[in-house]
This record gives structure tokens, C-alpha cells and sequence, in this order.
């Protein structure tokens, strides 16, 4: 996991893929941490991307960087405790401008059953699960 984490930070940018009914829906995202031994993402629960994995917690990711690129697929779960959010937050303290670990809206989620792909085109593809 911690492999993915580097790749995640590295590449600063993955977009998030989720479905709203039978719609894709792929957007940027920036954050990820490793909090007691788990990947996390953060959002906010008043997104669509919040109400979409409610609906379906399954989802991906993918990130590009330096010509090689990282799939990663599971289900998030929400994670509510005040002390995974504010893990996140001191991560990333310019979110603490628009999110608080103890407000309603900050939402951490983490992957379960996770299966990460590393691929590029002169490599052979690398898979690992958490």
C-alpha cells in the first residue's frame, strides 16, 4: 500500500471514478493518507461524489506520472471518527480553510478490498491488494 501512496502523492493529481444510476462520473481529486494501515480519500459529504458513494461505495482510481500509471479499485468506506479526519486535514491544512474534522461535512472514506495496478508500456503490469 504504501507503493500506492507514493505513486498517489507523486503524481499530486487521480481522478476518481464512481457511477450516479448507469452514468460514469470521473472527477480530479488530490488528497490521499495512509491512517492506521489504510488508504484514505477525503470529500465532502454535500458533493454528488459523496451521495454517489453512499448510493454505490465501489470505485476507482487512476493516476498518471513519469510514463507509468496506477489503477486502483475497491469499495470506500466512510470512517466518521474525528481523529481519521483530522489526520487528513493536518495532511493537507490548506483544506482546513473549507473543512473542519468535527463539522458535518468532512468526509474521509478508505479503501477495502482493494486490488492496485501498476502499469506502463515497457513494463510488465505489478498488482497488489489491501
Amino acid at each position: 500500500m504504501k507503493d500506492v501512496y507514493d505513486f498517489l502523492k507523486n503524481a499530486r493529481i487521480y481522478y476518481l471514478a464512481t457511477v450516479e444510476g448507469n452514468q460514469p462520473r470521473v472527477r480530479p481529486f488530490g488528497t490521499v493518507d495512509i491512517f492506521e494501515g489504510r488508504l484514505y480519500i477525503q470529500t465532502g459529504k454535500s458533493k454528488n461524489v459523496s451521495k454517489q458513494l453512499r448510493a454505490n461505495p465501489k470505485a476507482e482510481i487512476c493516476a498518471f506520472s513519469d510514463g507509468k500509471w496506477l489503477r486502483v479499485s475497491g469499495t470506500l468506506v466512510r470512517d466518521e471518527r474525528v481523529e481519521a479526519k483530522a489526520h487528513m486535514l493536518n495532511c493537507y491544512p490548506e483544506l482546513k480553510a473549507m473543512y473542519s474534522a468535527d463539522d458535518d461535512n468532512t468526509e474521509v472514506l478508505y479503501f477495502k478490498d482493494a486490488t492496485a495496478t501498476f502499469s506502463s508500456f515497457t513494463e510488465a503490469p505489478r498488482t497488489v491488494t489491501f
